[in-house]
């Protein structure tokens, strides 16, 4: 890749994807652009760049225009190395206009997966990627997933139109992780004995957010220590109980699958699934989030046979009718009165449970709905999550100080702002905390967020509040409900995928004959005959072939025992063998020789070998 060649890498979760296109982009002038569907990743990521000391910026869903317009000109004019972008930001003309005048090393796409409609989380505006070639035809393109069945490496190959693609492939083998699946009517008592059981630090995982609750509680009552975690929680309570779990301050998180996604924590020793995953794939990446330190880990999932029933059912449900689709589309549009043509781009705070019961509409049936819109291009849902305030002089100095004259009362907030966040105000958008900038000016804190967004309405500088909200965005203009093309081939083909994936779940529940990590190996296409030893198939095995072993001899023992035409009793036998009278092996290998035809059982009760 650094050599100029297109690269797809397949790299488990944890395998440092991150370095694989960083570290080439660093070494190169110009700037990296990275494509990602996760905004909160996204805001990890140049988070923690920028306290290297690397400039990186990042464009997504919620941002205001004035925002975005900044932001890619500093990627054209500023020293900037990392530009990460939502694919649905890619087909913007004020995108495209910029992207052309960058100064681009390498384009890299993250979640390769989402461009695949055989993938667990397809997502549409990716197939339009390929596209920026013709912008920077000789830049390299590096594509990276975590996990991708055959058909979906293919077709990463073919939408990317990767050239003759050098293709790096680790392999999905944990040789750590210990792989597990156990049956349990009562699936909490099951999770509290695997807890007292492994020590260390612990991920629960269940379907519900009422679920988090409820085990998290139920587990505090028994002194193991637990927090709960779910995208419906605000932001500051979210990075409270990340931080104390990973500071080993609390021992286990329960959590929804909103949970993980970036969270570099290397000692977690058992991750525990209270519901089984729709797919292989998101097993996969969940349970992988254990033993990353390499030491003995532990990933064991619990069912039941409801659920089996109940798995397949939730899968065809997750797909509601396409008029449902189509209705729920033009409730959106009612909700935020929208016009048909427009809302191009154009982001909402959204409440799923208020739209709904505005509009009598089955919650989970709209959730579905809303992610097939998704899938089909035309929404985009962001489920919670935080963006700090942030601010940009839209002005120079010289016309800064004659508003600072002009507005008497907006004076101190400017200077307080130029003291606290420099001149960096003037070039681009400085994340500020109205929280100090308050106690700086000993102002209530709703009244220093009236004067910035009085300075932003004069034209002064670009204020942008705040939001830990859920939030949907437009993608496209908005259509008329009744003629949104939906691609109806497409959507049936993704409903049968995510059946199959289902079934291929229920399957690696039930199938205890063939090592675990062989079952997900061969899922991935990954050849490879060789028994991880450690998931519970294995254990069992090695443990009935000892037993075989221990049986054989003791069968051999009895012949030699019983050979001079003894005849013994049981409790003789036990004596002489050095076994205790309970041992059920002796009782259970007496039996089998007698339905053998090998001993008899006398009247008197004593037992004899057969001649």
């Amino acid at each position: 890749m650094a050599e100029g060649h297109d690269t797809m890498a397949l790299l488990p979760t944890g395998g440092g994807k991150s370095i694989c296109f960083q570290v080439p982009a660093l070494m190169q002038d110009g700037i990296c652009v990275v494509v990602s569907p996760l905004i909160a990743l996204m805001k990890d990521q140049v988070e923690n760049l920028r306290r290297r000391g690397v400039l990186a910026a990042a464009i997504y869903s919620g941002m205001r225009k004035r925002e975005i317009d900044t932001t890619l000109d500093n990627c054209i004019y500023g020293n900037y190395k990392f530009l990460y972008v939502s694919p649905e930001r890619l087909k913007t003309d004020l995108f495209i206009e910029r992207f052309k005048q960058m100064k681009v090393n390498l384009i890299a796409i993250d979640e390769a997966h989402c461009i695949s409609q055989w993938g667990y989380d397809f997502r549409p505006p990716y197939l339009e990627i390929a596209e920026l070639r013709q912008y920077h035809p000789t830049v390299p393109f590096i594509a990276l997933t975590a996990s991708a069945t055959p058909k979906v490496k293919v077709d990463i190959i073919e939408k990317l139109e990767l050239r003759e693609p050098k293709v790096f492939i680790k392999s999905f083998a944990r040789k750590n992780l210990s792989y597990s699946v156990r049956k349990a009517e009562n699936k909490l008592e099951k999770a509290i004995e695997i807890l007292q059981r492994v020590p260390g630090s612990a991920i629960v995982y269940v379907r519900s957010r009422k679920g988090t609750k409820e085990i998290a509680m139920a587990l505090s009552q028994l002194k193991i220590s637990a927090t709960f975690y779910h995208a419906g929680l605000d932001k500051a309570l979210r990075e409270k109980r990340q931080v104390e779990w990973k500071d080993n301050k609390v021992r286990v998180i329960v959590a929804t699958n909103a949970f993980g996604m970036g969270i570099d924590k290397p000692d977690v020793r058992v991750v525990v699934h209270m519901d089984m995953p729709e797919s292989p794939e998101n097993y996969y990446q969940e349970a992988g989030r254990a033993g990353r330190d390499e030491w003995k880990a532990f990933a064991v999932m619990l069912f039941h046979d409801k659920d089996l029933e109940l798995m397949e059912e939730r899968s065809i449900a997750s797909f509601p009718p396409i008029d449902f689709i189509r209705r729920v589309y033009q409730c959106l549009a009612n909700y935020y009165r929208i016009a048909v043509g427009s809302s191009l781009m154009v982001s909402y705070d959204f409440d799923i449970s208020a739209f709904s019961q505005t509009y009598n509409l089955d919650l989970l049936q709209t959730y579905h709905a809303l992610k097939i819109l998704q899938e089909e291009g035309f929404v985009e849902l962001s489920e919670g999550y935080y963006s700090l305030s942030s601010l940009h002089f839209l002005v120079d100095n010289r016309r800064l100080y004659e508003y600072q004259i002009a507005q008497v009362k907006l004076d101190p907030l400017i200077k307080v702002l130029l003291r606290m966040y420099g001149g960096e105000l003037f070039s681009e958008y400085i994340k500020v905390n109205e929280d100090k900038l308050a106690k700086a000016l000993n102002l209530p804190e709703s009244e220093v967020i009236a004067r910035l967004e009085r300075m932003d309405t004069l034209g002064i500088a670009a204020y942008n509040k705040k939001k830990d909200q859920p939030q949907v965005t437009f993608l496209t203009h908005r259509y008329d409900a009744g003629k949104l093309p939906l691609n109806k081939q497409r959507i049936a083909e993704r409903r049968e995928n995510s059946i199959t994936k289902v079934r291929a779940m229920i399957a690696y529940a039930q199938n205890e004959q063939m090592c675990r990590t062989l079952q997900l190996l061969e899922y991935f296409g990954e050849e490879s005959d060789l028994p991880c030893g450690i998931c519970d198939v294995c254990v069992q095995k090695k443990k009935n072939s000892e037993l075989s072993t221990h049986l054989m001899d003791l069968r051999e023992r009895l012949f030699q025992t019983l050979e001079q035409g003894l005849a013994l009793t049981y409790q003789d036998i036990a004596v002489k063998l050095k076994l205790a009278s309970a041992d059920v092996h002796l009782a259970e290998m007496l039996r089998t020789m007698e339905d053998a035809g090998e001993v008899e059982l006398l009247s008197d009760g004593r037992i004899k070998r057969k001649d």
